[in-house]
């Protein structure tokens, strides 16, 4: 893979034999932070979001970022301050946005398991919308909401049967996954919450999964639901905003995903064709906004040669960087610091692991490495899904976090102690 082609490029890439986030080599930073440590881009997050808004130029639209793919308060904050609205899926959330700087009123919350007291929660907030997932969640939406002498605005999150084509354990809009209303219930199911005095019907949502790397699964979506909002609205009920989800996939091993503006221009063409222009539209991308933006840095404790194969251990672990122990998933590694074109350490294939004590505990597999004990490498394609997927798993405190905005370094998460793991208990 080219230096040019490295995922996260432009803002991730050599110069000079160093590897640079923006005007920094990432090198110069774990003397002071440490390893593992996270490190963003805060060019390429706001690239990312620039794309969303060249695709909703001149159009009635807002971008709420997923906030699950990434909730640290300093990420939270970039978006906040840039126009974004948020997509929640837990009162956690909601507490995080409002600790950030969001908006109460662009909230929406989504998931199939709100409780009565975060139910509660975001009304008292004044939050934008429910993206509700059964009968069940209708019938406590609307008795929380008449108990607290309130209207709840609501839409329906329906489930199209539509395959993203992506892994199965994120892919969320096939009729044999837990999210959503089946598109085959959803008009009576606006009808009968049509007749819930608690309740207020907004509008009408749809997500099919998480890194879509295709523009046809999203074709075949807002396709069924424009069918579906043509059998709403014949019976009676206005739809204001059509929300599409996100999920738009990124680079992590050479994909070529379409840009946002890209895809929202076919996706606006079919709207727009529909007589459904003068809508507001929602869109909720997570993982495009973050995910290239953001780096584990570790750095190699031992290199051991097996009989079958080579491990590279590092200090970073399936706690911090999860998405291969959990999915199999690509992250491209290399290292901070490189030789010329005559390196004094030959290539070597390893398999990149860490220190906790599972054998899915790896992080990259089979990988040429031109390497020494004490050098650092950067996991890339960090930024979504592994922070906020992060635990303590072997009593290992969670990693340190920074910003990086051209040539300045925020500290955003101290790195947890002994001490804080053990806050808590008694």
């Amino acid at each position: 893979m080219s230096d040019h082609n490295l995922p996260g490029a432009p803002y991730i890439g050599y110069q000079n034999q160093n590897l640079m986030m923006e005007n920094v080599a990432l090198e110069s930073l774990l003397a002071e932070h440490g390893t593992p440590l996270f490190a963003y881009s805060k060019a390429a997050m706001l690239g990312a979001l620039e794309e969303y808004k060249r695709a909703f130029k001149s159009r009635k639209a807002r971008i709420h970022y997923a906030m699950k793919a990434n909730s640290s308060l300093g990420v939270l904050r970039v978006f906040a301050q840039n126009g974004c609205g948020f997509d929640i899926v837990s009162g956690g959330e909601l507490a995080k946005v409002l600790a950030a700087g969001g908006k109460a009123e662009h909230v929406i919350f989504s998931g199939v398991g709100k409780t009565r007291a975060e139910i509660r929660a975001a009304l008292n907030a004044g939050i934008c919308c429910f993206n509700v997932e059964s009968e069940s969640e209708l019938d406590v939406i609307n008795e929380v909401a008449l108990s607290a002498n309130t209207v709840a605005p609501i839409s329906l999150r329906v489930n199209p049967n539509v395959d993203a084509k992506t892994h199965p354990y994120i892919s969320t809009g096939l009729k044999d996954n837990k999210f959503g209303i089946a598109h085959d219930h959803a008009l009576q199911t606006y009808i009968r919450a049509s007749k819930l005095k608690g309740l207020k019907i907004k509008g009408i949502d749809c997500h099919i999964g998480s890194q879509i790397t295709e523009i046809s699964p999203y074709e075949d979506a807002v396709s069924l639901v424009l069918d579906l909002v043509d059998s709403i609205e014949a019976n009676g009920i206005h739809i204001e905003h059509l929300d599409f989800g996100g999920g738009l996939g990124i680079d992590y091993a050479g994909e070529t995903p379409p840009k946002a503006d890209a895809l929202w221009e076919r996706l606006f063409a079919l709207i727009d064709k529909r007589g459904y222009s003068d809508r507001f539209i929602f869109v909720e991308p997570g993982r495009s906004l973050i995910g290239n933006a953001g780096v584990c840095l570790t750095r190699i404790e031992y290199l051991k040669t097996g009989e079958h194969k080579n491990f590279c251990i590092v200090d970073a672990a399936m706690n911090d960087v999860p998405r291969p122990a959990m999915y199999e998933a690509f992250h491209c590694i290399v290292p901070l610091t490189r030789s010329g074109p005559s390196p004094a350490v030959k290539p070597v294939l390893y398999d990149v692991v860490g220190p906790v004590c599972e054998s899915g505990d790896w992080l990259g597999r089979d990988r040429e490495l031109s390497v020494s004990v004490g050098d650092g490498l950067a996991i890339l394609s960090a930024g979504a899904y592994c922070m906020s997927m992060s635990s303590n798993y072997n009593s290992r405190g969670r990693a340190a976090e920074v910003l990086i905005d051209q040539s300045h370094v925020q500290l955003i998460r101290k790195r947890e102690t002994d001490a804080d793991l053990m806050r808590q208990e008694m």
